[in-house]
């Protein structure tokens, strides 16, 4: 595994919503956070799979932690997440340093992945791998865009790898959706006619009964490049059984999530899963 650690400025926001075992940083750990490019072996098919990792200040191996993986969207990189100024990129990054969490962004396949076989495959890897290298306490699973479907997706086919989701403008029908066909088709190993089992269980829609940990998204009514009416009627079927469920909708809003709101789900989803490891913990 080849690693290659920089560190960059991060400015966390005032007032964030503390986490259950606030931590009060200095004004070092406030500034900053460490970097780290890495790769590893893909069991899937021995290639070569980048990740990067931004850790708090003086993250210890044998220190609890949670893990906040960002999964980035169509045409970007790993690099997404970490480095753009972007509402959901910023928020991401500000909500991870402000509870002192972990924070991976993969290449799960790069620039076209759309969660098929290979990026699944990636992804467990990945957090299997971390839960390793560090006390990984709970997993916390976000994505705008293609990266919302896939987090969408990876928690439908992994439910119990996932502590909590956050969808930024996904869907959560493949079968229906018909942007970037080439691409998902080049990822799913075939067409919807062709391989029309594989668009059906990538697709969280037919599988609200799996989302029982806290689950939040964000829709805009006048997206045309991911439209919300998938995740909209996922929602509606989590809501039957799961009170731990955030939907932010803007009738008005386009392809793109506030740094408001950006920060509002994933506080949600940190909070929800907070009080559910703690009561699990009260019921032991």
């Amino acid at each position: 595994m080849r690693v290659i650690t920089t560190t960059i400025l991060i400015g966390l926001m005032a007032g964030s919503t503390a986490s259950a075992a606030p931590h009060a940083p200095d004004e070092d750990d406030v500034a900053s956070a460490t970097i780290e490019d890495r790769s590893f072996r893909s069991d899937f098919d021995g290639s070569d799979q980048k990740y990067v990792v931004l850790l708090p200040p003086e993250t210890s191996p044998d220190q609890p932690v949670s893990l906040l993986v960002a999964l980035h969207g169509h045409g970007a990189d790993r690099w997404q997440f970490v480095r753009q100024t972007r509402g959901e990129c910023r928020a991401t990054r500000d909500v991870a340093g402000s509870h002192r969490m972990i924070m991976v962004s993969p290449d799960y396949r790069a620039t076209t992945s759309w969660m098929g076989p290979a990026a699944e495959s990636d992804v467990v890897q990945l957090i299997r791998t971390l839960k390793t290298r560090w006390k990984i306490r709970r997993v916390i699973l976000c994505g705008g865009s293609m990266g919302g479907t896939a987090a969408l997706t990876f928690t439908a086919r992994h439910p119990k790898l996932v502590d909590a989701v956050v969808a930024l403008n996904g869907t959560a029908n493949l079968v229906e959706y018909d942007r970037f066909q080439d691409a998902i088709a080049k990822s799913f190993g075939g067409s919807k006619q062709q391989v029309p089992d594989e668009y059906r269980q990538r697709s969280a829609e037919f599988f609200p009964q799996r989302f029982t940990m806290p689950v939040a998204t964000t829709t805009g009514g006048q997206d045309t490049t991911v439209p919300a009416t998938s995740v909209l009627r996922l929602m509606d079927g989590i809501r039957q059984h799961n009170p731990h469920t955030l939907i932010i909708h803007r009738p008005a809003g386009g392809h793109q999530t506030t740094y408001d709101d950006t920060k509002r789900a994933l506080e949600f989803v940190i909070t929800a899963s907070q009080e559910a490891a703690s009561k699990e913990n009260t019921n032991e």
